[in-house]
This record gives structure tokens, sequence and C-alpha cells, in this order.
């Protein structure tokens, strides 16, 4: 750990980021889905800083219940007050609350990382949700635990009715997307508006993520026994549908769907093609204000040949530098290296590491 640690202090020298900790996290069996996830939101500075906030206003409130919130934001505390600038810390706490939550993730098969992405997201809004909830039938603890739910800088909707509540997990990673199905006999457009915390984009051979929120919010024929029923003609009509977002997250983070169930295999198969992920981002097409830019500052990693099995690593970007997590082990890569975690030009490569997990940070968020 020592020499680890060293080597990357000394690799960094005068540059280490001032009060920045970079430290591995022990792999417990098949628990990098887990680690590379962790790292990934750690380095999410915004969720990280209001995670703390929360934790700091939660122990001065009342003596807190464990939950996963609360050990996910102690493993933080735990990992920013080090004395030493690296190491390993031991998500022990936080690994067994998780296979306590979800018996999906008790066994020492190999998991899912986005999976996980998911429920832990999930869990953290429930856990907000139901805090504010309980706080409403204590006057007192309203106000505090208003705070601690929501963040800083929420209130009270006109003092009247409140808005649905919007956590600060909301805040960092929700966006809402737009349905649009237009009838093609009267025209009539009709919208659904649905959340999400992350996109799932299709994937193709030597294609970019550019190309994918193309394909993701292009418009789709309804015709057939695919008919759409207008409500305006009170009939089935050819319809034309379209998915666009219509407003943006803070952080998008886009799952790529690099495993898919082939009929003749009877399996899952991973798509090891090559989607180059830019640096910057810009929402072209796929938004009515396209001036939003991001960075990218994370990629969660699938290594190996199938869905199965393999290995997750991380590639977090910290003060212009970019940093490799495998687990136990951290060190700085350049910058040039993320194109190696594009994907194979060939079907058949020796080379199975494949981003599997981006996250995007906008412009704005960072200001």
């Amino acid at each position: 750990m020592g020499a680890t640690g060293s080597k990357l202090e000394k690799t960094l020298g005068e540059q280490f980021p001032e009060g920045e900790r970079y430290f591995g996290l022990e792999n417990f069996g098949n628990t990098c889905y887990c680690n590379s996830v962790l790292q990934a939101l750690y380095f999410c500075v915004p969720f990280r800083d209001q995670l703390l906030e929360y934790y700091d206003n939660k122990k001065s409130v009342i003596e807190a219940d464990e939950n996963l919130l609360t050990c996910l934001a102690d493993l933080f505390s735990q990992i920013c007050s080090q004395k030493k600038k690296t190491g390993i810390v031991s998500p022990r706490r936080f690994v067994q609350r998780v296979k306590k939550e979800n018996e999906l993730f008790r066994s020492y098969m190999h998991q899912d990382a986005h999976e996980f992405l998911n429920f832990l997201l999930n869990e953290l809004v429930d856990i907000l949700e139901k805090e504010c909830n309980n706080a409403k039938s204590s006057p007192e603890g309203l106000s505090s635990l208003d705070k601690v739910a929501n963040g800083s800088d929420n209130s009270l909707a006109n003092g009247v009715k409140k808005e649905p509540l919007v956590t600060w997990v909301h805040k960092s990673f929700q966006g809402i997307l737009t349905n649009e199905t237009r009838c093609l006999r009267c025209e009539t457009v009709s919208a659904r508006d649905e959340t999400f915390f992350d996109l799932s984009l299709d994937i193709e051979q030597n294609s970019s993520i550019t190309s994918c929120l193309k394909n993701f919010s292009s418009t789709e024929t309804l015709n057939a026994e695919d008919k759409f029923f207008c409500d305006k003609c009170c009939s089935l009509q050819e319809a034309q549908k379209r998915m666009k977002i219509k407003k943006p997250p803070n952080v998008l983070v886009m799952h790529l769907k690099r495993f898919k169930y082939v009929e003749q295999l009877g399996r899952n198969k991973k798509l090891s093609y090559r989607v180059v992920f830019p640096l910057e981002l810009k929402l072209n097409n796929t938004i009515e204000d396209s001036d939003i830019e991001y960075s990218l500052f994370s990629v969660v990693v699938h290594v190996g040949s199938g869905p199965n099995h393999g290995h997750y690593v991380s590639l977090v970007k910290s003060h212009n530098h970019w940093l490799f997590y495998d687990d136990e082990h951290v060190e700085i890569i350049d910058e040039s290296t993320m194109q190696t975690f594009f994907g194979s030009a060939q079907e058949y490569s020796s080379h199975t590491d494949h981003g599997y997990i981006l996250f995007y940070e906008s412009h704005t968020s960072t200001s």
C-alpha cells in the first residue's frame, strides 16, 4: 500500500491537488461492480459535496439509523478525511448494507454495474423522501430535515402546495424526456414527459456517442399492428414517434447497451463495438436548447468477453488529471489512453476493456 501510495504521490509531486484524496477500495469477492461505481460517484464533486453536507446536517439533527445513504456518506467522509493522500479504504459496511437491502447482490457472482448504479440512486432518493415525509409529523424536525433532504436551496412552493420532492440526488442526476407522438392523419401532437437518471443507448459498430444519441431521438413510424390510438380521431392511426431530452440533467449518465440477447445462442452476448466517447460533448439534435455542453469526468469500464464474467474498473478525471481505479490499485494515466477504452473495430479482439457507463458534467454545474 505504501509503495503504491508513494508512487502516485511522486508522479503528481507538487501537482497533487490540495485537499484531494486518491484511495483504492478493497474488493470483497466480485465487488468490483460496486467499487467502480463508487469511485465514479465520489469524483462527481457536486454529488459528493451534497452527500457530505447531508452527513454533517444529519449528525447534528438526530442519531441516525443506519441505512444505505448513511453508509455511503460515512464511506465518502472516511475517504476525504484521511490524513494520508493515497492508500486503500475498506467499504465493508457499505457492501454489507447493499447485500442486506437487495438479495440480487448477495451472491459472489458477477454483477452488473449499471443495475447497481440504478438501484443505488433510487434507494438514496427513497430514503430522502421517507425522511422528509416522516419529518412532516414532527414540526420541529421539519425545517432541519427538509434542508437535509433537499439541500440548502430548496423551499416550499408558495408556502401552499408543495411540488413533488426534489432531492439533491435529483438535482444532480435527473433529467426530463418528452415522448412526442404525431398523428399522421390530423397532425395532432401528444406529448408525455418522463424523468430519467440515466440514458440507455443502443450501440452500433464504429459509431460515436453523438450518433447513439441521434438514434435515441430519431423519428419512428408507427404503422400496421403498431398503429397509435389518436384521441382526436378516436381511432387507430399511423403516427410518428420521437423521444427527445426536454430538460438535460446537470450530470448526464449514459449506459452503453453492450450486452444483447442473441436468440440463436440462447444467451446474452457482449458487443465489443468501437463507440467513440468525446471528452467534450454537445447535445445537438436531442434537445431544444442545444447550447448545453458537457465534460467527461468518469467512465466505468467492463473488462472481459462475456456478460456473466469479467471485471469492472473506473477512469476518473480529477483536477485535470485522469486516474485509473482498479479496486485497491490507483494510478495516473495519460488522457490519450482514454481512446483504448472505446472498443474494438473488429468483431473478435483480444482487447476486452470497453467503456460501459459514461458520466458527463454540464459546464453550468461546474461554474
